[in-house]
């Protein structure tokens, strides 16, 4: 969901409103004085029904881990926040014009609008963060990338061995191409993940939207809320070009954003001329703080997977609770911006409130 003011009309209030201490002045500063109502989410069509071929199934913790994928074992991370039920945790990424990571922001640096309300308090500010992270790699195995897929498979392979390092880190892969397929589920065996990889075989059409909302539904949406944060993201390899889902891009996009999960998308298209496939990788991986990588050749791909490690281990963690927080599952828009206008910053757009 775009967010509904210019930046012309909320620069003044929003300058007001940095994440320092100064939070309190923004309230009456604000505007529009009566905000739009957040639009309610579209209903969403289930996606293709997996066959029993397929192997996708609902999320199962294995063992020793609880039911968001994370470890039973004691983290062996230094950083620990425990969020409640009406706290948001945002990760987020800054970098300059030309891509670097901007590291050693500070708090004062940055001004955020939540539903076009300062927040009422903010519970933490971490520079790099240390979260554990689950990732979810889902890599297309249609006939349309037959003769590239064992570079997507290499390449995925060598993004793991580097990504998943420390014992609270998880992983799965899921491979579609009519319906979604998962090889691995979470864990952070790296010889698991590499054999869940090599498994997958190229055939078929291509339901990337069915498997974008399952892979978010079934493996990384957090139902319990209230546990540790962690970093979700998923890795999106392929075309853009989907000509089997039942779901639409919006509703793999909205059930990324109740999952909480970034996308990362590397597109498989190296015609001259970018596709459409091409504009639905980067308007999916937008909307949710992520970012879409487009190698001039399959030799490159695995420079996109780089990119994407790279920018996992340099992003900046926020917790912060609303202002007038309501349970109501309604979708809340959320404006995240540096002060310094030479950074960008990526994060997602919104988030839907938990509904009691």
């Amino acid at each position: 969901m775009k967010f509904a003011m210019s930046r012309q009309l909320i620069f003044p209030a929003v300058l007001a409103c940095t994440l320092g201490f100064s939070f309190a002045l923004c309230v009456a500063a604000q505007a529009p004085a009566t905000p739009t109502p957040a639009t309610p989410p579209a209903t969403q069509p289930a996606p293709t029904t997996p066959t029993a071929g397929s192997q996708a199934q609902p999320a199962q913790a294995p063992a020793g881990q609880s039911g968001n994928g994370q470890s039973g074992n004691p983290d062996d991370s230094s950083f620990k926040i425990v969020t409640s039920v009406n706290e948001v945790n945002l990760i987020f990424t800054v970098t300059d014009k030309h891509g670097n990571f901007i590291p050693n922001l500070k708090q004062s640096d940055f001004a955020l609008l939540d539903d076009r309300k300062a927040p009422a308090r903010v519970s933490s500010f971490v520079q790099q963060t240390n979260l554990p992270l689950r990732v979810g790699i889902l890599i297309d195995a249609s006939t349309s990338i037959r003769q590239r897929f064992q570079f997507e498979q290499q390449a995925a392979t060598e993004f793991l061995l580097q990504i998943v390092k420390s014992r609270s880190d998880r992983a799965f892969v899921m491979g579609f191409d009519v319906t979604p397929t998962v090889t691995q589920d979470w864990t952070n065996n790296l010889d698991a993940l590499q054999t869940g990889v090599m498994k997958l075989r190229p055939g078929g059409g291509t339901a990337m939207y069915d498997a974008v909302y399952t892979a978010c539904r079934d493996k990384l949406l957090d139902i319990s809320r209230g546990q540790e944060p962690v970093r979700r993201a998923m890795v999106l390899v392929s075309d853009g070009n989907d000509n089997q889902s039942r779901a639409v891009i919006d509703d793999a996009i909205k059930m990324c954003q109740r999952s909480e999960t970034i996308i990362y998308a590397i597109s498989t298209n190296w015609t001259p001329s970018r596709g459409k496939g091409d504009d639905y990788l980067a308007q999916m991986a937008a909307a949710t703080g992520g970012r879409a990588f487009f190698p001039p050749s399959v030799d490159e791909m695995s420079s996109g997977f780089t990119s994407i490690e790279e920018e996992l281990r340099s992003q900046y963690d926020l917790t912060y609770t609303p202002a007038d927080f309501r349970a109501d599952g309604a979708f809340r828009t959320i404006y995240l911006y540096a002060l310094n206008q030479k950074y960008q910053v990526r994060a997602r757009k919104g988030y839907f409130s938990p509904k009691q």
